[in-house]
Formats: C-alpha cells, sequence, structure tokens
C-alpha cells in the first residue's frame, strides 16, 4: 500500500499528552512534492498529540495521500484507499482519511467509489488535518466528513519548525512553490494545485536550517517548475538568489534541483550552480518533445528556441553537469517523422538519465479534447523504444565513469553484499537515477556519512564503487 512509518519525532507539549494519543497510519503516494504535503500533516497531527510513528496496521486512523496525475497514479490511489478501508472493516481502524491531488479533485468520485471513506481533504486545508481526523473518528457512519475549502488552491504553507522530514534518509525535500505558471496541454496539475505560489526566500532559509539542524545532508529543492520560483512576488525574487542564501549556510551538504522549465534557465541561474560550494552540479529540465509542431501542440512554443541543443550549451557552462530530463510520447497528433525527430535529438544530446512516458489524456486540459487522435498501443511502442535508445546512450556514458573517482552521500548500510547502498551528486533519490553500491566502506560508517569511490564497474543504472576514504562524517 505503500505505508510510510516516520522516524519518532520529539515528544508533544504535556497538554497533548494529557489524553491516550489517537495513532495516525500514512499511506505515501505520488511524487515528493506530496510527500511534502504530508509532513505538513504529520506536524500538524504531533502538534496536536497524536501518535504519528506507527504502522497501517496499528493505526487508528488512516491517512491516503493521494496523486491524481495519470490515470495510473488515480487506480493506484483508488486501490490504496479500498485496501485502507479494509483495514477499517478487519482491524483497528476506524476512519480512513484521504487527501491529495485526488482528493482535491475527484472528492465527490471518491466517496461514491468508496463508500467506508470517512473524510476527504484538499491541499488547501492541510493545517486543519487534527480537526478533521478528530472529526472523522467522531463522526455517524455515512456522513462523511469533507474538508474542501477551495476549488482552486489559493494557500501558501509557511514553514513548519521544527521540521518534520518523512524520507526515511540523510535527505529532505524542501518545497519552495505551489501552482504553477505553465499551461501545458497535458497537465492537469494548475487545475489541482492552482497558479504559482512562492515562499519568501526567508522563510524558505529558515526551514532549511531546521533541516539541516537535524543532520540531514542533501536538500532537494522542489516545485512543479524550480525554475519559475519567484516570478509571481514581483520584487526580484530569484531561484539564483535563494541558492545564493542557502549556499552560504554552513555544514557539508548538498542541495539538488528537481523540476525545472527549458526556457526559465537563465545565465545567472548556470553562474550560481557551476561557482556554487554545495549546490549539485546536476539540473532536471523536462523538454517534453523535440519537435516544434508538437511542442507548439503541447502549448510550449516558449521552449522551442531552448530545447535545441540544450545538453550541450548547459553541460558547457557547468563543467561535470549531470542532465535529466523527460519525454512524452504518443501525444495527439504526433505522427511517426515527429517521433523519430525525438529520437534523434534524443541520440545527439545524450542526456544522463532520461524517463519516457506515453500520452494520458487528463480532464481540464487542452489535449483532453483530442483524446480519440491518441493511439495507447502506438504510443507504448514509441516509449519502449525511446528507452531502448536511452539505455545504449546511458551503457556507453557510464563506461566512460568506470576509473573515475567522484563523492557519494552513503544511505544505507549493507544486507548481503557488503555493499553500502548511496548516490552520487548525479543521482536524485528514491531510486530516479539509479544507485551506487560501494564496497569496502569502513565498519565505523554512518548513514549520512560522505565518501570518496573509484568507479569500478557498473550495472544497467547502477554503479559498483570501491570505497577510497571516508570525506565527511555526518554530524
Amino acid at each position: 500500500m505503500g505505508a510510510l512509518v516516520p522516524k519518532k519525532p520529539r515528544s508533544p507539549s504535556s497538554a497533548a499528552t494529557a489524553r491516550a494519543p489517537i495513532a495516525i497510519g500514512f499511506v505515501s503516494l505520488g511524487c515528493s512534492k506530496n510527500l511534502v504535503d504530508l509532513q505538513v500533516m504529520a506536524a500538524e497531527l504531533h502538534q496536536g498529540g497524536f501518535d504519528i510513528g506507527v504502522e497501517v496496521d496499528e493505526a487508528d486512523a488512516v491517512i491516503v495521500n493521494t496523486c491524481a496525475f495519470i490515470e495510473d497514479a488515480r487506480e493506484e490511489a483508488v486501490s490504496a484507499i479500498l485496501g485502507a478501508c479494509e483495514l477499517k472493516k478487519n482491524g483497528r481502524c476506524k476512519a480512513v482519511v484521504v487527501s491529495g491531488c485526488l482528493s482535491q479533485r475527484y472528492r465527490e468520485r471518491i466517496l461514491k467509489a468508496c463508500p467506508d471513506v470517512d473524510a476527504v481533504i484538499g491541499v488547501d486545508d492541510l493545517r486543519r488535518i487534527p480537526e478533521i481526523v478528530s472529526k472523522a473518528l467522531d463522526h455517524p457512519r455515512g456522513e462523511p466528513v469533507v474538508a474542501v475549502s477551495s476549488d482552486l488552491p489559493t494557500h501558501l504553507f509557511a514553514s513548519k519548525i521544527p521540521a518534520m522530514v518523512l524520507t526515511g534518509g540523510p535527505y529532505a525535500y524542501l518545497k519552495i512553490a505551489e501552482g504553477c505558471q505553465h499551461v501545458c496541454a497535458f497537465c492537469a496539475i494548475p487545475g489541482i494545485r492552482g497558479k504559482l505560489r512562492s515562499r519568501t526566500i526567508d522563510d524558505v532559509v529558515a526551514e532549511a536550517k531546521a533541516i539541516l539542524a537535524e543532520g540531514i545532508r542533501e536538500l532537494d529543492i522542489i516545485a512543479q517548475d524550480v525554475t519559475s520560483y519567484g516570478s509571481d512576488l514581483k520584487d526580484g525574487t530569484s531561484l539564483a538568489k535563494l541558492l545564493r542564501r542557502l549556499d552560504a549556510l554552513k555544514g557539508d551538504f548538498w542541495i539538488r534541483l528537481l523540476y525545472g522549465y527549458p526556457a526559465m534557465v537563465t545565465d545567472e541561474l548556470l553562474d550560481v550552480i557551476a561557482s556554487s560550494r554545495h549546490v549539485c552540479r546536476y539540473l532536471d529540465i523536462p523538454v517534453q518533445h523535440s519537435h516544434p509542431d508538437i511542442l507548439r501542440a503541447m502549448h510550449r512554443a516558449d521552449t522551442l528556441k531552448h530545447v535545441p541543443g540544450m545538453a550541450a550549451r548547459l553541460r558547457a557552462r557547468i563543467p561535470g553537469l549531470t542532465l535529466r530530463t523527460t519525454c512524452l510520447v504518443g501525444f495527439p497528433g504526433e505522427t511517426q517523422a515527429h517521433f523519430d525527430h525525438l529520437l534523434e535529438y534524443a541520440g545527439r544530446e545524450k542526456f544522463d538519465h532520461l524517463g519516457a512516458f506515453a500520452f494520458s489524456p487528463e480532464e481540464g486540459t487542452g489535449a483532453f479534447a483530442r483524446r480519440e487522435e491518441a493511439d495507447d498501443i502506438v504510443a507504448e511502442n514509441r516509449r519502449r523504444k525511446l528507452m531502448r535508445r536511452q539505455a545504449r546512450i546511458v551503457k556507453s556514458l557510464l563506461d566512460a565513469k568506470v576509473g573515475t573517482v567522484t563523492r557519494v552521500l552513503l544511505e544505507a548500510p549493507p544486507e548481503e553484499d557488503g555493499r553500502w547502498e548511496g548516490r552520487t551528486e548525479g543521482q536524485a533519490p528514491d531510486d530516479i537515477d539509479g544507485v551506487t553500491y560501494v564496497a569496502g566502506v569502513p565498519a565505523s560508517a554512518r548513514p549520512g556519512d560522505f565518501a570518496d569511490v573509484e568507479i569500478t564497474g557498473h550495472g544497467d543504472y547502477d554503479l559498483f564503487p570501491e570505497c577510497r576514504s571516508m570525506s565527511g562524517a555526518s554530524p
């Protein structure tokens, strides 16, 4: 079910512990931005005296935090909700609460498909979760609590101190903005999450300090589009300025940027990354496609001059840059010639990491009316062909890494083969870009330590190095 058991946080206040705590179990689905929302709810529940460090089958109430980005995600979410409802029928659970994008967009459908759900909560209402859980536990059967305050979210959450990190590793996601200013024809996120709303630099830096104080060694900066950060504030706030402030913080840690937009990558941002002490030389910039016809149809015409030659241009500005992208195939109107253009583009650019997805028609988007033009079988065949091409590119790039020395963030100690699990600067968390398995790590090592390693081999996407020295023990 994707159940998530957070680390035990600090004890709540004496007032909160006056009664026996209600145990809350989490099921976390979707992207890292969704996980941050769950962290907000976990902090509120903890401050309210709830016990949040339990397995779902030991919980009094289960919160299913959902994704609704594509049909597969919605199906996974419904399956998880029904699984939680089974726990209510057969176990300790007395209430099932659904949060996230699915509840924001499809609350009536959830209640119809899953009649045992006790509450649904919108993305603007996370701070109300203690109240909602309490009501869900007490409400009459058949009268679910619906807490969705707005159809189009407008709220922006300030940092919660102390920070609550639920990743389970020495890294943390730091969301710097909500919503999105783009209107891509395939994407429903603006209709679910609302328009771009950026946090202030001071607020983000305050949360970053609190997270680092907990021993975290990697800050993963996220938003729907981090490169648009600050453009809504109209006061000169930008991602480059934020990174300068974060880079000035003391300590030995990484800062990683996730999810940018080709037209918003400025020279100033590239210069900051290239000269930074802490910012990883890593960019995740989804191009979605290469052919001008398809980019225009996707409502991404502003990227036309940025997509051709993007990889070479960015690597020239940032030596050693790892570049990740995403491509969407099978978009309505995509011909074989359009797809061949994309194949050739991927072969020239040689992205370090590339993810490919088949078109999924989403209600409320510009492409939804053209959904009959899309062919699922053709789209899936094209996705597989593109990923086969990318696999050959990755093998060549990894072959070139053998014999090189790099730094690795150690995350999990060995289980059977004696190798630590970790990541290089060029690998994002959660198996997005593969994993590094390090041999020869000293017995004194701990998760969160940095090690200098020599790459001695690789798999399809994973690296297999030998530890040469420890370059930074965790605090």
